[in-house]
């Protein structure tokens, strides 16, 4: 069995090739490659060949769906960076302020574009892949809307925060996993069984990094901490905060989302351990990490088989067990 770190070497190779687009015009495919070219951590389509494996021999069309699915990724972000308006991506610029706001939307279209041509590639279970394919990606559409909803809204509850990111992250990371799976000979019940362990595992990282931009240690996350505090993100921290808090802490809590001073970030970290918000926080991050654990204990093929996927979301959750 490969660990996720052979995959995403052999991803990398793949998306190092210059033959993935044509050469001209060279306005629409050079940010195409200069996106692709600059990194990523590649879980997505290494979760489709390390979810084709558990079940089978890795072949070429998990190969093309894997390509398929980071191409998708990467169309995701190119938009979100337009909508964001934001400068960096991985630490470089994005396709938008490198190249201007045409080429970003247009190589995003062409990204999109791309990624099914490479899904029709695949030679087994197509519809059944393109039926999940094109649900996940109507659902993380809808996740990225929400997101932007929530924005100028003052009452989002924390169960409409689980589905957001469920929508705008987790699926994605379900739908590479069931695609491996499925062409990799997977019944029915274990391919269910692998997508929930996506989408559970996704909302528990997601949970994370919500507490860790908060309480995370700065040398540890490569960046300063609080960056969803100065920007007012509704997280699951704000929200739990704003549900438990007093009348004199949401007092609190209603100056604080209007001000942008020095204290912020501490002022806003006594008030989420206060009200209990940061303890909430970590207890539903272990809740979802547990479902995900659960939910690929029950995968009925052997332990070895497992094992990858297990020591991926250890990492990833970081826990010892």
């Amino acid at each position: 069995m490969h660990k996720f770190t052979d995959f995403v070497q052999q991803l990398e190779q793949r998306f190092s090739d210059t033959g993935l687009f044509p050469e001209q015009p060279i306005g629409l495919y050079e940010p195409c490659r200069y996106l692709l070219g600059i990194g990523g951590k590649r879980v997505r389509p290494a979760l489709c060949l390390m979810g084709n494996e558990m079940f089978g021999p890795a072949g070429d069309d998990a190969m093309h769906a894997a390509t398929a699915i980071e191409l998708f990724h990467n169309f995701t972000l190119v938009h979100d960076d337009i909508m964001d308006k934001a400068p960096l991506r991985r630490g470089k610029e994005t396709i938008h302020a490198k190249y201007g706001l045409t080429a970003g939307i247009l190589s995003g279209d062409i990204l999109c574009i791309y990624a099914y041509e490479h899904l029709a590639k695949v030679k087994n279970h197509l519809p059944e892949i393109f039926k999940l394919f094109n649900k996940t990606a109507i659902e993380v559409c809808e996740g990225q809307q929400l997101d932007m909803d929530f924005e100028i809204r003052n009452d989002v509850t924390i169960d409409e925060y689980i589905h957001m990111i469920a929508l705008k992250t987790s699926v994605l990371l379900a739908c590479s996993l069931k695609i491996g799976a499925i062409l990799g000979g997977a019944s029915e019940d274990n391919a269910d069984k692998i997508y929930e362990f996506g989408k559970n595992l996704g909302i528990a990282f997601q949970l994370q990094d919500d507490y860790l931009d908060a309480f995370g240690e700065t040398d540890k996350l490569g960046k300063q901490n609080g960056g969803d505090i100065k920007a007012n993100k509704k997280t699951y921290l704000l929200l739990k905060a704003i549900e438990a808090a007093n009348n004199e802490q949401k007092a609190q809590l209603d100056k604080l989302l209007k001000t942008d001073n020095d204290n912020k970030i501490g002022d806003m970290l006594a008030l989420y351990t206060a009200t209990g918000a940061d303890k909430h926080c970590r207890q539903a991050v272990q809740s979802y990490s547990d479902m995900a654990f659960s939910n690929l204990e029950e995968i009925e093929v052997s332990d070895a088989h497992k094992q990858p996927l297990f020591e991926l979301a250890s990492y990833l959750l970081q826990r010892d067990k």
